[in-house]
């Protein structure tokens, strides 16, 4: 017979970067899912061997609540259950306030800045409730062929009746109700400008309406992105599989930002990297206009086609292909010869930049760095190497563009 988890009685403090708060059992230190602070809940350890150095649990029973505390938009992400609504619990007011207290304290822990930051709701989220805002999804099947999601920190698969998070588009797919190749990766895509919605299924396209893969040598895998930003109107054609923001709003939010933070460029040199698709080098390039230049670069193949694509018709945009660190260093493309930027647009995943990228960027000495953080960690320890570098962080904002979940983006922008 399996042997049942410990429950423990936990005291609730402050919130931790991951989605968790903090607790104290024994002396040790517990990270604690799905409560909020000054909570008082029963919770079921989840990790707990003796020699780690720190536990995990879940709170499964909530002995005093938190006035910010509602009744969960997503059940099925709650205790024991799916990841990626890990604060489907907490009011929408309060999951920016949590995210906020996050970038605050990595700032100060790890980048050593005292910052005030706000977190900003995307249009539209309060109206929907934080919800129905992804434009695409990620399933996997079980072995009765549902669609469903693993459970957090677990392979399990959990079949699923719905996806509160994803947009209507997607929604009306319908994808939960079907029965699917066991074992199969399912992608929804809902872009958002008009195209029709796209499912794959390990990564081959499907008709829905035959139920079965589009094995046409002509089967449409990429989508087309429109972003309307500060008024203008931009298109982007980007393979299904590949990187996109996932938030509805996401990518002319950020474009705004990056506009904001870069100021006036015009015939400047901007060097745009983890350049993706050209969701910035579009806008960037029309900054700079006819005098100025762009340079991009970007890593990852499929990304630098669709690049490639949607800057064609840019003639001051120049795309090179390649590990950003290799390509400033000029140990890959060296044809990219870049010696002086006077801004810095940087978009980095979510391991950061690092050392190696931004002592190079730093040794162009631009005048201004607008970088993209999708995890306030890695911001923290980039702003640390920054400022070494002479770069003082001038403004930072964060941006709800996950809601129910602890992932906050932020835009920050340096001085030299």
């Amino acid at each position: 017979m399996a042997e049942s988890p410990e429950l423990v009685e936990l005291e609730i403090g402050p919130v931790a970067h991951g989605g968790h708060c903090v607790a104290r059992h024994d002396g040790r230190v517990v990270f604690v899912r799905h409560t909020l602070p000054g909570e008082r809940v029963r919770a079921v350890l989840t990790d707990a061997g003796p020699d780690a150095k720190f536990w995990r649990a879940d709170a499964v029973e909530v002995l005093e609540a938190s006035p910010d505390r509602v009744p969960s938009a997503w059940p099925a992400a709650g205790p024991g259950g799916v990841g990626g609504g890990e604060l489907a619990h907490v009011a929408l007011p309060a999951q920016r306030a949590w995210k906020a207290a996050v970038l605050r304290e990595q700032l100060q822990r790890l980048g050593r800045v005292e910052r005030d930051v706000v977190v900003h709701a995307a249009p539209g989220d309060d109206e929907r409730g934080g919800l129905a805002w992804r434009t695409r999804i990620d399933l996997v099947t079980d072995a009765q062929g549902r669609a469903g999601m693993r459970g957090h920190r677990s392979h399990d698969v959990t079949a699923l009746e719905g996806m509160p998070l994803a947009v209507e588009d997607i929604a009306e797919l319908d994808l939960f109700s079907r029965r699917w190749p066991v074992g199969a990766r399912l992608e929804a895509v809902a872009p958002v400008g008009g195209d029709r919605p796209l499912v794959l299924v390990d990564g081959v396209p499907f008709d829905l309406a035959r139920r079965r893969p589009d094995t046409r040598p002509n089967a449409r895998t990429s989508v087309r992105e429109v972003v309307v930003a500060d008024g203008v109107e931009r298109s982007y054609r980007v393979a299904a599989a590949g990187f996109w923001q996932v938030h509805r709003e996401a990518p002319a939010t950020l474009v705004s930002a990056v506009l904001r933070g870069i100021g006036d460029v015009a015939g400047a040199t901007v060097l745009d990297l983890y350049s993706g698709s050209g969701l910035f080098t579009a806008a960037l390039a029309d900054a700079v206009g006819p005098s100025g230049e762009v340079v991009s670069v970007e890593g990852d193949a499929r990304a630098v086609r669709d690049a490639r694509r949607n800057l064609h018709d840019r003639t001051n945009v120049e795309l090179h292909a390649g590990d950003v660190a290799r390509v400033l260093s000029g140990e890959q493309d060296a044809s990219s010869d870049v010696v002086h930027a006077d801004v810095v647009v940087l978009d980095p995943p979510r391991a950061g930049a690092g050392r190696r990228v931004l002592e190079a960027v730093s040794s162009l000495r631009p005048e201004r760095l607008v970088y993209v953080a999708c995890d306030p960690a890695a911001l923290g320890r980039d702003v640390a190497l920054l400022a070494s570098a002479g770069y003082e962080l001038v403004e930072v904002d964060g941006y709800d563009l996950f809601p129910m979940t602890h992932h906050v983006e932020a835009v920050a922008t340096f001085a030299r």
